[in-house]
């Protein structure tokens, strides 16, 4: 059986940037460890905007400019960057919360055989739950996880709204 991390958006303006969280910076080793010692194919979405942002849908309703590309602020933390550094990934650039091409990619990674996806990251109730939703639509009988210590939400009570809500859809809560 293959296994498939997704690390959704663990980006520097989630951790300690524009948006960051005391929460966000908690999960960092936590989620260092989880890719330290998975074994399978890594996706790593990357919210990404750009000099337009305060002109978007989003940004007219979320008016902090983040994630924008080419800033320090698109790139993945530092801690989380290491973790990374000896294993192979895919990097899927996002303009919205979900990702529609995620999909496809890990369908591609996983050929015939048979497999399972957890996603860590942020946050838990805007990125992690759209993407946990668009996985478990494109592939209902799936085992699609999410581990909960390893996310962190806008504010502790939208964490486990959106942790309740993806209980809700059958998404296993690790």
């Amino acid at each position: 059986m293959k296994k498939i991390l997704v690390v959704v958006d663990m980006q520097k303006d989630f951790v300690d940037g524009a948006l960051g969280t005391e929460e966000a910076v908690k999960i960092v080793p936590a989620v260092c460890d989880k890719i330290r010692s998975f074994d399978g194919d890594i996706f790593v979405t990357l919210d990404t905007h750009f000099d337009n942002y305060a002109e978007t849908a989003e940004g007219r309703k979320l008016p902090v400019q983040h994630c924008i590309k080419g800033t320090a602020g698109h790139e993945l933390d530092a801690d989380v960057a290491a973790a990374l550094d000896d294993k192979p990934y895919t990097t899927v650039e996002k303009l919205t919360f979900g990702s529609t091409a995620l999909p496809e990619l890990i369908e591609k990674a996983a050929g015939n055989e048979e497999f399972t996806v957890e996603l860590i990251g942020l946050c838990t109730d805007i990125c992690v739950v759209s993407n946990a939703l668009i996985l478990k639509a494109f592939f209902p009988e799936k085992e699609i996880g999410v581990i909960e210590s390893c996310c962190a939400g806008v504010t502790p009570e939208l964490h486990k709204a959106a942790i309740a809500t993806m209980k809700s859809c059958q998404i296993n809560v690790i």
